[in-house]
């Protein structure tokens, strides 16, 4: 042979053999991560023939598959009370999928290698295929009555609550919302493509987990972190500090009502909390400083990566400030600070569970078509904000807040049963303000801890928030 032909020859041989190592990578390395990659259609589209397993909350299927029927082989989607759950299923559909139906697909597809012994005994008695069950920690009266409070007063936002000792997400709705039915059809697939995109293209954002992924200036509410981190660096409920009418930060800062806190005098930490005095909370984040402030709201679960629920959430922020004009509105939750419903949600959780903050989960159980268990939740500690005596301290604050003589969330009070509460007004870039409540009940034995945030209600945490975060309190301590 020749030497132009042997190194010919080499050369092919040498592209033969990358050729063969890119196959071996593509297929052996690489086939998990191409086959539930995002761009990747066919996953969901396969999925369509076969029994997807369903989505429950407590024993009630709330997504499940059934049979087209005629000449298909496909399977079609249904939600029951598609609007109420939308916010946490999502929406599977042939091309794509969002909510528990994309980040548990493997589980629901039944592609999941925990389901392979089963798979494989199916495959060897005939039997078809089946995905398994997702069973989630939501509390469908909590839910319901979130969705009640949003559609009775008509504006954006959301409402999350906790089981404060265990981290489970008892309810998690954001309006507006939207019906997953409208863009399952698989035997009208131009119809649900069509809607999908009006979905996607609305300005009002029925997509968007506003409870998990959007983040607002907290207002108020982030008064009880400021006051976290007073107490933990030595003061006391009864600690004073000077609560002007007014406060020069650059520009001034007014109280709420236009006057001092305590008729002039300086005011204690405790009456700050329950009237929610601007000028006083200020002067304390200043007191304490941004390091201080910073750490403190760290310990609640800010500037933090909070593990997937299993959906994803978004991080809530507050940086280190140096500036003491910035410093001190952002002890009062504006400036830099930024928080999502579900982050105030464990503030209060945090607080009710004295002092320890649960990571939240949405998954209680996954059950096989057999109903052998699968995985089960199991509680977690994510941080401990604050000690226990802090925590108790920040309780009967937050308790002031609704039936204190200057209260400022009066109207969350429940018959027979002390709430513990803190409401919020934030200011907006633009337009009307945001208005917040965060609460937790009964105080002395807490089994739901709340957030709401009604954007651009233009009135206050008290009026428009607080009766929301009540209804949803009533409805899990009623059962």
């Amino acid at each position: 042979m020749n030497k132009p032909i042997r190194r010919l020859s080499v050369f092919a041989l040498a592209l033969f053999g990358v050729l063969l190592l890119n196959v071996t990578w593509i297929q052996a390395f690489q086939a998990d991560s191409l086959r539930e990659h995002d761009y990747n259609r066919r996953q969901f589209v396969d999925s369509l023939n076969q029994a997807r397993g369903a989505i429950l909350v407590g024993s009630e299927e709330i997504a499940w598959s059934e049979p087209v029927g005629g000449d298909s082989d496909q399977y079609q989607r249904q939600y029951e009370a598609g609007e109420l759950y939308a916010p946490v299923t999502g929406a599977f559909r042939a091309g794509s999928s969002t909510g528990i139906e994309q980040s548990e697909n493997n589980l629901l597809n039944g592609s999941d290698e925990r389901l392979a012994v089963g798979n494989f005994l199916d495959t060897l008695t005939g039997e078809e295929q089946q995905g398994a069950s997702v069973q989630l920690t939501i509390d469908p009266d909590a839910q319901q009555a979130a969705m009640d409070g949003f559609n009775e007063l008509g504006k954006n936002g959301a409402a999350v609550a906790l089981d404060p000792s265990t981290g489970a997400i008892l309810a998690s709705y954001s309006n507006p919302t939207f019906d997953p039915n409208s863009v399952a059809s698989v035997t009208d697939t131009t119809a649900a493509g069509e809607a999908w995109t009006d979905l996607e293209t609305d300005e009002q954002q029925p997509l968007l987990n506003r409870g998990l992924n959007e983040r607002y200036p907290p207002g108020s509410t982030f008064k009880v972190i400021t006051a976290a981190a007073a107490l933990e660096g030595g003061a006391t409920p009864d600690s004073t500090i000077d609560a002007p009418a007014t406060l020069d930060l650059g520009a001034p800062l007014p109280n709420a009502w236009g006057g001092p806190c305590n008729g002039g005098a300086p005011d204690s930490l405790a009456h700050s909390i329950e009237q929610s005095c601007n000028t006083s909370m200020a002067n304390w984040a200043i007191e304490v400083g941004g390091q201080a402030l910073s750490d403190q709201a760290e310990g609640f679960g800010f500037n933090t990566e909070i593990p997937a629920t299993p959906l994803p959430v978004t991080e809530s922020l507050a940086p280190v400030e140096t500036d003491r004009n910035i410093l001190g509105r952002a002890g009062i939750g504006q400036s830099n600070v930024e928080a999502t419903p579900l982050q105030m949600a464990m503030v209060a959780g945090g607080i009710a569970n004295g002092g320890d903050v649960m990571t939240p989960y949405l998954v209680e159980s996954v059950l096989a078509s057999d109903l052998s268990e699968i995985e089960s939740a199991s509680p977690e500690v994510l941080s401990t904000a604050v000690s226990s005596s802090v925590a108790d301290d920040l309780t009967e604050m937050m308790i002031r807040v609704t039936e204190g003589a200057d209260a400022s969330g009066d109207s969350a009070r429940i018959d027979g049963i002390q709430v513990a509460g803190k409401t919020g007004t934030a200011e907006t870039d633009s337009g009307p303000t945001h208005n917040w409540f965060i609460s937790f009940a009964p105080a002395d034995d807490p089994q739901i801890a709340v957030a709401v945030v009604i954007e651009n209600g233009g009135g206050s945490g008290g009026t428009l928030a607080a009766p929301i975060a009540t209804r949803m309190m009533e409805a899990v301590i009623n059962e």
